[in-house]
């Protein structure tokens, strides 16, 4: 599904990631994981034509997309949900979920009604502005915004952040259902140790810019944790 080969990116003279490589497989639910500062961030930005890539090779289904736009990966079918959700609060909700349509691949003009079944507090407040909304419906939007695409690939960065626990939950089991039910594959950055063991299926840890464990999230030990992840 999505292959990374020996990625190199630099910020000035600072070398960020160092020879990077990773294989996100179809129909997976990967979480890439590590401390603050080790490079996911830059990773996820390289993926989606945010970074231009210093060397190395990015493929989606088979063919090499490091050259392409941001809009035409996209259009290849890569959804994003950047970190701090970065919707449009002076929109409307149902006005931020219409800016997505223009990029789909069927040229579609209405919303897909699955949309407004999977985040049905959506559709009550599709009126209101996005700004107006709480932090979880903000996060409900921003991935709805997101599956607008259609895509192939979703690509979660920090998902749970600033979020209350209930709504933590719901967005937990949408994650599964677009997985599992839909057939989604998903990517996403996050912190917390329960949610990636409530949703994933793999895990791909980084330190210092590098690839240093992966496999399985059933196979994340505690030695794995404190040598890695604790703070």
């Amino acid at each position: 599904m999505l292959s990374v080969r020996h990625l190199n990116q630099f910020y000035g003279q600072s070398h960020i990631l160092w020879d990077l490589s990773l294989n996100i497989r179809e129909g997976s639910c990967a979480c890439l994981m590590g401390r603050n500062g080790v490079g996911k961030t830059t990773l996820l930005k390289c993926l989606l034509g945010l970074l231009p890539v210093k060397t190395g090779e990015i493929q989606f289904n088979g063919l090499p997309i490091h050259k392409l736009a941001t809009e035409n990966r996209a259009r290849s079918g890569i959804g994003y949900v950047p970190q701090g959700r970065e919707i449009f609060s002076l929109l409307s909700v149902e006005e931020n979920l219409q800016i997505s349509l223009g990029a789909r691949p069927d040229k579609a003009k209405g919303i897909p009604a699955h949309i407004y079944q999977m985040f049905p507090v959506l559709k009550e407040m599709r009126h209101r502005r996005g700004g107006d909304l709480s932090g979880g419906q903000q996060q409900q939007l921003a991935i709805a915004r997101a599956l607008i695409l259609d895509p192939k690939l979703l690509i979660l960065d920090e998902p749970t952040e600033g979020i209350q626990p209930n709504i933590v939950r719901e967005i937990g089991e949408v994650i599964k259902r677009l997985n599992r039910e839909h057939g989604l594959t998903v990517l996403l950055v996050e912190q917390k140790l329960p949610f990636a063991r409530q949703v994933a299926s793999d895990f791909y840890l980084m330190d210092k810019g590098r690839l240093v464990a992966e496999g399985p999230i059933a196979d994340l030990n505690e030695g794995i944790i404190a040598e890695y992840l604790s703070v």
